[in-house]
């Protein structure tokens, strides 16, 4: 009898092509000890890259949505509110997976040892070259971790493949509802979950390849990612580290950007972080060094 929990293995796809089924084909052909079920959340593709799952021979293990473009952080809270799995597992629809991946990825979460976990994530043209979880640089890009040799402390959860328990993913309430299409879902969720009070590791001993683009198979607006970067200032930052943020952006727009983000519900949602987090940004950005 498999007394292992139950996970959701949740993938977002948009105009991947084939790389939905290789994926798939992967994850179906390794091993592992724990029944799992998948969700692929078809987020307004226009190249059909979904439609074989109606035939796939897993098909019956796999949920499967379509949606008109609600971008990647709206995809993956939609996949997590149709999941039954005590302990969801987010993955980029372009990975190639290991043997027992699902097993020692979940490992220090079912220890008690962390609250998220990333394994190393390897280019799929070059699997030597392995980026470990993620910090910030002084512009708020990201910057992929050296190696350690054993479970390490990230500021960053790479949203291209980590775990999360069911409990904690929604004691946050998910990703940010109110971003556009792309951009900062990633660091917005880590950041959320160290203010909370939860820990973000990397697990060096699983790792998965992954296809890195050169760009999108769809559209990115400069201003969506603008708009998403002022968000998550608005949401966690102070005074000083908004105005650097509103420094980074085109300051043509800025007045753009203040008006519709006041007329979100992003000033309320402050107010509430501010009075549950355990942490502030002075706190994150302390503690991992990081120049901002």
């Amino acid at each position: 009898m498999n007394t292992n929990p139950f996970v959701s293995i949740i993938f977002p796809a948009k105009n991947e092509g084939e790389n939905v089924k290789t994926t798939l084909d992967s994850l179906f052909s390794t091993k592992t000890r724990f029944s799992f079920e998948v969700i692929v959340i078809d987020d307004g593709s226009v190249d059909k890259c979904c439609d074989f799952i109606e035939m796939y021979d897993n098909k019956d293990h796999i949920k499967l949505f379509h949606t008109k473009g609600v971008g990647a952080a709206n995809a993956r809270n939609l996949g997590a509110k149709n999941a039954l799995g005590e302990h969801f597992i987010f993955c980029d629809a372009h990975l190639q997976f290991e043997d027992w991946w699902i097993d020692r990825l979940l490992e220090p979460i079912l220890k008690g040892e962390t609250d998220t976990v990333t394994p190393g994530i390897a280019s799929m043209e070059n699997p030597a070259s392995i980026g470990f979880g993620q910090t910030l640089i002084p512009s708020l890009e990201t910057k992929w971790n050296s190696k350690q040799s054993t479970l390490f402390e990230t500021a960053v959860i790479p949203g291209g493949c980590f775990a999360i328990s069911n409990n904690v993913f929604w004691s946050i309430n998910g990703f940010e509802t109110g971003f556009r299409t792309w951009g900062y879902e990633d660091i917005e969720l880590s950041i959320k979950l160290w203010l909370f009070g939860f820990k973000c590791h990397v697990q060096p001993n699983v790792t998965v390849l992954h296809v890195f683009r050169k760009t999108h198979p769809y559209k990115i607006r400069l201003d969506d990612v603008n708009y998403n970067l002022l968000r998550m200032a608005f949401s966690h930052f102070n005074d000083v580290r908004i105005q650097k943020c509103l420094n980074m952006v085109n300051k043509r727009r800025n007045t753009l950007y203040k008006s519709l983000l006041q007329q979100s519900n992003v000033m309320e949602q402050r107010e509430n972080y501010f009075q549950t987090r355990k942490f502030d940004d002075d706190w994150y950005f302390n503690k991992f060094q990081i120049d901002f």
